[in-house]
């Protein structure tokens, strides 16, 4: 299949930017995720569809920016993490109930949340980690504060490989991957990155 039909599965015109695949991919996976049809063999092949389509063209845009996949994400809340279906013959993880956060708590999130969003922006990435990794050692079971960590120790990878600082940008790089290892889109970028470095990797 040509690459239109992909954009077409994503209800864009070819040539669409990566911000609008991104989007597109976020707003149509909402509707069909498995979690929210269960029992819905329908919505879950469209899901898959969807899902492929949303990969091939990833590797297919080329004009990303370490922006784009750095302080870009952070302009709206993260999506949750999605699990994809493969099999394992490891018992599944046991669900640990996260508590509820304390106005405190969540006052500090959304403000440790805008400093993220101006350090990455200003390519202050030493600052930027060290404030997420007092965060999550704040909100340990909080997913968005893993996924922020992750993009941040990624967003590092990236800056430290766009300067030739090889062995550190594959050091960041793979921290990101081992952070939020269940972030399909994220493990994507991480291994086209380390694809970069000469580095072969599997995501999962």
């Amino acid at each position: 299949m040509n690459i239109a039909y992909y954009y077409r599965v994503l209800g864009l015109k070819p040539g669409a930017s990566f911000a609008e695949v991104k989007a597109s991919y976020r707003r149509l996976a909402r509707v069909c995720h498995p979690d929210v049809n269960p029992g819905d063999r329908r919505a879950k092949d469209k899901f898959i569809q969807l899902t492929q389509a949303y990969e091939i063209l990833l590797k297919e845009i080329s004009e990303v920016t370490d922006t784009e996949l750095g302080f870009e994400a952070f302009s709206h809340p993260p999506p949750e993490p999605m699990v994809t279906d493969t099999p394992s013959p490891a018992p599944p993880p046991r669900k640990v109930k996260i508590p509820p956060l304390s106005p405190q708590d969540q006052q500090l999130k959304q403000s440790s949340y805008e400093q993220l969003r101006e350090l990455l922006k200003n390519k202050r990435f030493p600052r930027a980690i060290a404030l997420v990794e007092a965060l999550r050692d704040r909100l340990p079971f909080d997913p968005e504060v893993r996924q922020w960590q992750a993009i941040t120790y990624q967003s590092q990878g990236q800056h430290l490989l766009k300067h030739n600082q090889l062995e550190k940008a594959q050091l960041y790089l793979q921290k990101a991957r081992r952070t939020d290892p269940h972030n399909r889109r994220l493990g994507l970028e991480i291994e086209r990155d380390l694809n970069r470095l000469g580095i072969e990797s599997t995501l999962y």
